[in-house]
């Protein structure tokens, strides 16, 4: 079964400097349709204006995986962490006990977009940390290239949660496969572009609940990058 969460359904917030989508409850905007999926709390995909972003505040047990799209996000914490965030790289943050930290854009005239995720943690209370790496666009063109799991495997992050993530990029006519293992559910989320999933169209923005499905076929019919979750089922 292939939910589909519509991108022009999504919740909304702008203000100023900020323009963002929710795919589930978030802040100011709630649905209790929307409360997550599987262990993701959070997808939101924000734009932030050129010299502006989120001021330091406080985060405590969430895992919390930045993956930036275009643009430069500068972040700070208070773990002594300065960084910037660029795309092809992902970041990974574990709040655990508690962690404070800033994300802003550094250019004077273009703006950053991002994808803010948030999943549950397996474990409370665990020391704060942080890591980022790069995937190289060879690395994720035309195949499903890991960058997140429980043990850190292939060179990907390390989040403290039964959760395995993919990225890809695809060229118009190109698939990826994945196999679900038994009690597991997938999320797919569609950064730009345009495929299909088992023959279900998916366009930019969307995103798409997998459940009792033992074999997904991601195509794209435009130029496509994507994030693909295989999560553990709740039941």
């Amino acid at each position: 079964m292939i939910t589909v969460r519509k991108s022009n359904e999504r919740g909304h917030f702008k203000i100023d400097w900020l323009d963002s989508y929710h795919s589930f409850s978030f802040g100011e905007y709630y649905d209790p349709r929307f409360l997550g999926f599987s262990m993701l709390r959070v997808i939101n995909e924000d734009v932030v204006a050129p010299g502006a972003g989120f001021p330091t505040h406080p985060h405590k047990d969430m895992e919390i995986i930045t993956y930036v799209l275009e643009g430069e996000l500068e972040h700070r914490d208070s773990l002594g962490t300065g960084a910037v965030i660029r795309p092809g790289e992902v970041q990974r943050m574990s709040a655990g006990t508690g962690i404070r930290h800033s994300e802003f854009n550094p250019s004077e005239d273009k703006p950053t977009k991002l994808l803010q995720i948030w999943l549950l943690p397996g474990e409370k209370n665990i020391a704060p940390s942080y890591e980022q790496t790069a995937f190289p666009e060879a690395e994720r063109r035309g195949k499903l290239r890991l960058v997140a799991s429980p043990d850190g495997r292939e060179g990907s992050v390390t989040i403290h949660q039964d959760v395995t993530l993919y990225a890809t990029l695809l060229a118009p006519g190109e698939k990826v496969a994945h196999t679900l293992a038994d009690k597991r559910v997938a999320w797919v989320q569609v950064a730009r572009g345009e495929l299909t999933v088992n023959g279900v169209d998916l366009k930019q923005g969307d995103g798409a609940a997998v459940t009792k499905e033992t074999a997904l076929e991601l195509v794209a019919s435009q130029d496509a990058e994507i994030l693909l979750f295989d999560m553990p089922t709740l039941n």
